[in-house]
């Protein structure tokens, strides 16, 4: 078979442009693979309610993260059985939250906690390798040094809040903010559940006090969602 000359010439002209722009091309499309697992836009959060409570307490606040961009998918309202330990809700915590990943293609998560939930939390933090997986991590009204008020209550979730606990004295033994993780509370004055109110606040966090709100009303107050918001954000 021949060669055509004008082809040849083409070729000929075209081969310094190509040899040119291929370094180029190359990370582009390797970019471009990666980019298939990668989760755009903000990380997923996962909600993590408190005692005698469900997913569905968070209902306000996930609303609102959707209305402000974050996708439906990135806001996991989990529930769990809050009748077992805390440390037995840490297990089952990091395994919602490896589930999280695999499904949006994020590498971390931000962690928003209502009461108890900061409990589990800060043990999967500490204990369970969440550190390496928790970009931000959010305690509203969390007993993370206790409360008197789970002397009224029973069962084992309700010792381990109580003061001076064997669990919580592990809890918050050395560094009560472990990792790179971004921490962060928000107490309020009137909070008649969490008792004393300054068991909330934690050694590295940002602590705020809040205005004067009912124990169940921080996570539904909006200029408590706006500063969560930026934390996070």
């Amino acid at each position: 078979m021949g060669y055509n000359p004008r082809v040849i010439r083409t070729l000929s002209r075209s081969l310094p442009l190509l040899l040119v722009l291929l370094p180029s091309l190359v990370p582009a499309a390797a970019s471009a693979a990666d980019g298939r697992h990668r989760a755009p836009g903000p990380d997923p959060v996962v909600f993590v309610h408190g005692w005698n409570s469900d997913g569905s307490t968070w209902r306000t606040m996930a609303d609102r993260f959707q209305a402000d961009g974050w996708p439906a998918g990135h806001l996991d309202r989990w529930t769990y059985d809050a009748t077992q330990s805390n440390a037995t809700t840490a297990a089952r915590l990091s395994e919602e939250i490896a589930r999280v990943l695999d499904r949006t293609g994020a590498a971390k998560v931000d962690v928003i906690t209502h009461s108890m939930g900061g409990l589990s939390s800060r043990y999967y933090l500490k204990n369970l390798g969440g550190t390496a997986k928790v970009d931000a991590w959010v305690s509203l009204a969390g007993p993370n040094h206790g409360t008197d008020t789970a002397h009224w209550c029973g069962g084992e979730p309700c010792v381990e809040m109580r003061p001076g606990s064997e669990f919580l004295n592990s809890l918050n033994s050395g560094d009560e903010t472990p990792g790179s993780a971004r921490y962060a509370t928000w107490r309020s004055p009137c909070d008649m559940i969490i008792s004393p109110r300054e068991s909330v606040a934690l050694a590295g966090a940002v602590n705020t006090t809040t205005a004067c709100l009912g124990h169940s009303e921080l996570h539904n107050d909006q200029r408590v969602y706006e500063q969560v918001k930026k934390h996070i954000g």
